[in-house]
């Protein structure tokens, strides 16, 4: 796996995280992006699977946009296209997904897609950013549950 390999961010850099933004400003994304943080809040394995794995789950399409989405992202930081930790100082909600099937990974993983949140969980383990996003955004997610 490659370690981060850019030294420092540059202006490619910077236009890479501007052209990210505007695509997630596209109306169908948007859309699945308030889909996936409002209404997507797995407490099981289960919950998880169901909105994961099957294409008739109303929240599925929303899922799987959002989903490839980020991980298409987080690739670029894997494969030293764009500085992991810039990128994640400007682009970490898909830490929040990945924060909501976490503690399911390895289940999904066996069951499903053995691939999944994979560019996610490459930018948590080697980004100082993300990782304290991480930290972050799993307390917030574990008081949502335990409100729900």
């Amino acid at each position: 796996m490659p370690n981060l390999p850019k030294d420092f961010p540059d202006h490619h850099d910077a236009e890479l995280v501007i052209r990210l933004y505007e695509l997630r400003r596209d109306p169908v994304m948007r859309e699945s992006r308030n889909v996936m943080f409002t209404q997507f809040l797995p407490k099981s394995y289960e919950d998880l699977k169901v909105v994961a794995t099957n294409n008739a789950n109303p929240l599925n399409a929303a899922y799987r946009q959002t989903t490839s989405y980020w991980e298409m992202v987080y690739g670029m930081a894997k494969h030293g296209i764009i500085h992991a930790d810039f990128l994640m100082e400007n682009s970490g909600e898909g830490i929040y997904l990945y924060v909501k099937a976490y503690p399911w990974l390895a289940q999904l993983r066996a069951d499903a897609n053995r691939r999944v949140f994979e560019n996610t969980e490459w930018i948590v383990n080697h980004s100082e950013v993300a990782k304290a996003s991480f930290a972050r955004i799993s307390a917030a997610v574990e008081k949502l549950r335990a409100a729900k």
